[in-house]
């Protein structure tokens, strides 16, 4: 602004306006008054905004995509056998590429109730829809639950070896894990959760059945018995159309303390598109609703999701065929002389690597066949190897791979 003009609008509001340059004396002034804080010399730093219990969080190690593995191992996409991540490699049934091909209102929000797919998880499951809350992937039902339930300090129970989104998502809510190991062979030990709840007093306990990564099932009776315990049971079933055991989705209806999460990425192929469900309790769903993000399952992923279900004869073919060929890769890696495989209930076969390399090494030699598997180097979980169960010819890849070393 020039002086004239700063002039003009002083004359403009009757008073002497003055250039802006002569206001910097007295901001000056201001700013190096005795009566400021010190830290108003000093910018703060980014980390200093940061909740304290998040600066040490050790960040979530996802699986590549596609297009990074393709870029790191100079493969082209087709030529990767990818069975580390238990993605259905079918594919969604061909109704949901149609669907989202002329799929309307794209520029409009969502339904933040989700109403279509609710409806229709209804009819698949026969549970009413009032008991189903829909998310972007189980993943994000999980943290859900927590922000609704956890206070700073509180504790969750898991039984490791198991899904560690669990701890990583109790992590980021400010709560601690109480852990409980399986038993040899990858049973749950209950008489110590029993101990543990009574001692330590979690909220939450989650159970996994099938198990990520071994694959075993949680019993009718094991179930109960923690039910009958102080705590939110949460049972994430993601794999549990893998199993010869029916879900226990209803079982919400009976138990105040019960929630079930599922998801379409296993069954349904759409792991790309994020679309997980869960069962409540009505006395819980409510204050979920409450909390939960309004538009948390996009236009796309309902569309598809819904478009899915209209195929249940496609769902259940891809099911059976997975099983199948889940039969027939566990006798092939029995065949292998430095692995030990573990009989599952899943989309998954876990390994105990026994040779001279170590589980780190034979994934990385594997890798370098184009032929991608998930290694385990934990406490709980140590030198072992799991493998999706993919399509025949994948399976095939695999063994010519694992046979080659």
């Amino acid at each position: 602004m020039s002086l004239r003009a700063a002039t003009s609008l002083g004359s403009l509001f009757g008073t002497s306006a003055k250039p802006l340059s002569s206001l910097a004396p007295s901001v000056s002034r201001v700013s190096a008054s005795a009566d400021a804080p010190a830290t108003m010399a000093v910018s703060a730093k980014g980390a200093s905004f940061i909740r304290p219990h998040l600066r040490t969080l050790a960040p979530y190690t996802p699986i590549e995509p596609f297009e990074i593995l393709s870029a790191r191992l100079g493969r082209l996409p087709e030529d990767i056998v990818k069975l580390d991540a238990n993605e259905n490699p079918y594919g969604p049934p061909p109704e949901v590429l149609e669907a989202l091909g002329s799929m309307q209102f794209p520029n409009i929000y969502p339904d933040p109730e989700s109403r279509r797919l609710r409806a229709a998880l209804a009819e698949d499951t026969g549970l009413g829809a009032e008991h189903i809350l829909v998310g972007c992937g189980a993943d994000e039902l999980i943290d859900l639950i927590m922000r609704c339930t956890l206070d700073p300090g509180d504790k969750i129970l898991d039984c490791p070896p198991t899904f560690t989104m669990y701890a990583f998502d109790a992590a980021v809510n400010g709560a601690s894990v109480i852990k409980v190991p399986r038993l040899p062979g990858f049973g749950l030990d209950v008489p110590a959760i029993i101990e543990a709840v009574r001692r330590d007093e979690p909220k939450i306990v989650f159970l996994t059945s099938p198990n990520n990564p071994d694959g075993c099932l949680v019993s009718d009776e094991e179930l109960k018995a923690v039910l009958e315990l102080p705590v939110l049971v949460v049972l994430d079933e993601a794999y549990v159309e893998f199993a010869r055991e029916p879900s226990r989705f209803d079982w919400v209806t009976k138990y105040e303390n019960l929630i079930v999460l599922r998801t379409f990425s296993k069954r349904a192929g759409l792991a790309g598109l994020r679309v997980g469900y869960g069962a409540f309790p009505l006395g819980l769903i409510e204050y979920l609703w409450r909390a939960k993000q309004p538009y948390n399952v996009s236009v796309a992923a309902e569309v598809a999701a819904c478009a899915a279900l209209t195929n249940p004869t496609y769902l259940e073919n891809v099911k059976n065929a997975l099983v199948e060929e889940r039969e027939r890769m566990f006798a092939k890696l029995q065949e292998i002389p430095f692995l030990e495989p573990h009989p599952s209930h899943a989309n998954f076969i876990l390994c105990s690597v026994t040779g001279s390399k170590s589980a780190k090494e034979l994934k990385a030699a594997l890798a370098k066949e184009g032929v991608m598997v998930r290694h385990y180097e934990k406490a709980e979980l140590r030198n072992y190897i799991r493998i999706s169960v993919g399509k025949p010819e994948q399976t095939d890849a695999v063994i010519a791979a694992l046979n080659k070393l």
